[in-house]
């Protein structure tokens, strides 16, 4: 009994130093079947191992690379993806075990990203929403959902799984995510991978990393003023650590945010909170990508002009480079924050990503932004970029004020120049010094351009 009773003992101690001694490949998340890879690029794949242990990634585009594990148990290769294709891939990451990733596509992969307005989804109620969820058969298109996490410290990987689109999958995802990613599939030919990370009712300051608040005083100050609600996180970056911080080693084409609704309040820091936000997602990807953004659409907030103010800070957010936004004053609800025709917000953002990233489409796609004005006499001309065939949609323009010395705006009759510019006047006003348009909470103005894109508002002063 007791020679047998040691061999056992032998046996269990052997299992246990085998156990001990090899240990299990593992992924981040968003590495998993159905997932889309960025082309014609050098993308990392990375996770865990066994300090030292020797992985192998092998993938069906006839490519292999090695890694050895660090002793802190990561690793992570650098690989090269091909031109876009319909063609499934499969990656294999080998160590003491192997993990096979099927049906891989190669294409553009965008994030979205903000609050409410961005999570929207089918099923949420979205203008002809049956039909839409019934015509959502695109393999082509995959979608990656980020389940709401937050963290004190940056994290290194987050809940989500990739899927296809189909009627199933679709009518829970971003709507507008989802419009997009049509659109571009259906113009560029190639597989298109959307990752939505948003959060309902979540200011700008929770999806920022930590760092940037240190040395801003200006953000800081208005982070401060955040007050706490029941439906999610305002404290800084407790969003950014577990729904943003993982995937910034993930190769992306782009992102696109929808948000601001929850900043109105503090809409005078809007424009610098933006500034950081950007730059730093840029920083994090190492990347300065495409950061193509949504104007808040008209509603009664609670304070007068407060979202006009908001509108016009993300106007002004357009001096950083490689930005673009969508005018949404049109197709919004003055008494619903969420507008259920999510449609043309995602169309309009896919237009500005084929014609300002892809250059494949010669379209405007930027409503009239103000550029300048000149007092002639008692008129006022304001000048606009993306002007062209500038049309009024009624019988006259709307929603244009003037002010003179004294800081009091007041209605103003506004005409369309041939040379494209606004004429504007006020018998109130007889030395005008200023001039604001669609300037109120709720303003749904009538100035539009040949494309048929409607004005932002704005402010000259």
């Amino acid at each position: 009994m007791v020679p047998r009773l040691i061999s056992v003992l032998f046996l269990f101690s052997i299992l246990g130093l085998t156990q001990t001694t090899w240990a299990n490949v593992s992924l981040p998340s968003f590495f998993s079947d159905h997932m889309v890879l960025q082309q014609n690029t050098e993308l990392s794949i990375w996770g865990w191992a066994k300090p030292g242990e020797n992985i192998v990634v092998s993938t069906t585009w006839n490519t292999q690379y090695n890694a050895i594990a660090s002793n802190q148990g990561s690793w992570s290769v650098l690989i090269k993806t091909p031109t876009g294709s319909m063609t499934p891939y499969d990656i294999s990451i080998k160590g003491y075990n192997e993990i096979l990733l099927k049906n891989v596509l190669i294409g553009e992969v965008w994030l979205c990203s903000g609050q409410s307005n961005m999570e929207w989804s089918a099923n949420s109620k979205i203008n002809n929403a049956e039909e839409e969820i019934k015509q959502a058969n695109f393999p082509a298109i995959r979608f990656f959902s980020v389940e709401h996490r937050t963290a004190l410290t940056q994290q290194i990987d987050l809940e989500g799984q990739w899927v296809e689109c189909s009627p199933a999958t679709m009518q829970n995802f971003s709507a507008i995510g989802y419009f997009f990613a049509r659109k571009l599939q259906q113009e560029l030919k190639i597989p298109v991978g959307v990752i939505n990370s948003s959060w309902g009712g979540t200011p700008a300051e929770t999806w920022m990393p930590a760092e940037v608040f240190e040395h801003d005083e200006v953000i800081s100050t208005a982070a401060k003023k955040l007050e706490s609600v029941p439906w999610g996180p305002v404290e800084i970056a407790r969003i950014y650590n577990a729904m943003i911080e993982p995937l910034t080693k993930f190769r992306i084409a782009g992102a696109l945010w929808y948000q601001g609704e929850s900043n109105v309040g503090t809409a005078y820091a809007y424009k610098a909170t933006m500034a950081a936000l950007i730059t730093s997602w840029r920083k994090k990807w190492g990347l300065d990508f495409p950061f193509y953004y949504c104007q808040i659409a008209p509603y009664r907030y609670g304070k007068p002009m407060e979202g006009a103010e908001l509108r016009d800070a993300q106007r002004r957010t357009l001096d950083i480079p490689q930005t673009g936004m969508v005018v949404t004053s049109d197709i919004g609800d003055t008494s619903d924050i969420h507008p259920r025709n999510k449609l043309d917000v995602g169309l309009r953002l896919a237009n500005m990503a084929l014609g300002q990233y892809y250059r494949i489409d010669t379209r405007v796609v930027s409503g009239p932004l103000y550029k300048d004005s000149q007092v002639q006499g008692r008129h006022i001309l304001v000048y606009f970029d993306h002007a062209e065939g500038l049309n009024c949609k009624g019988d006259q323009l709307t929603h244009f004020e003037i002010a003179g010395e004294d800081g009091i705006y007041h209605p103003a009759e506004a005409k369309i120049k041939k040379d494209n510019s606004v004429e504007v006047q006020s018998d109130q006003v007889k030395r005008p010094v200023a001039v604001r348009f669609a300037w109120s909470n709720t303003a749904t103005p009538n100035l539009f351009n040949g494309a048929g894109l409607p004005a932002s508002c704005f402010r000259s002063n």
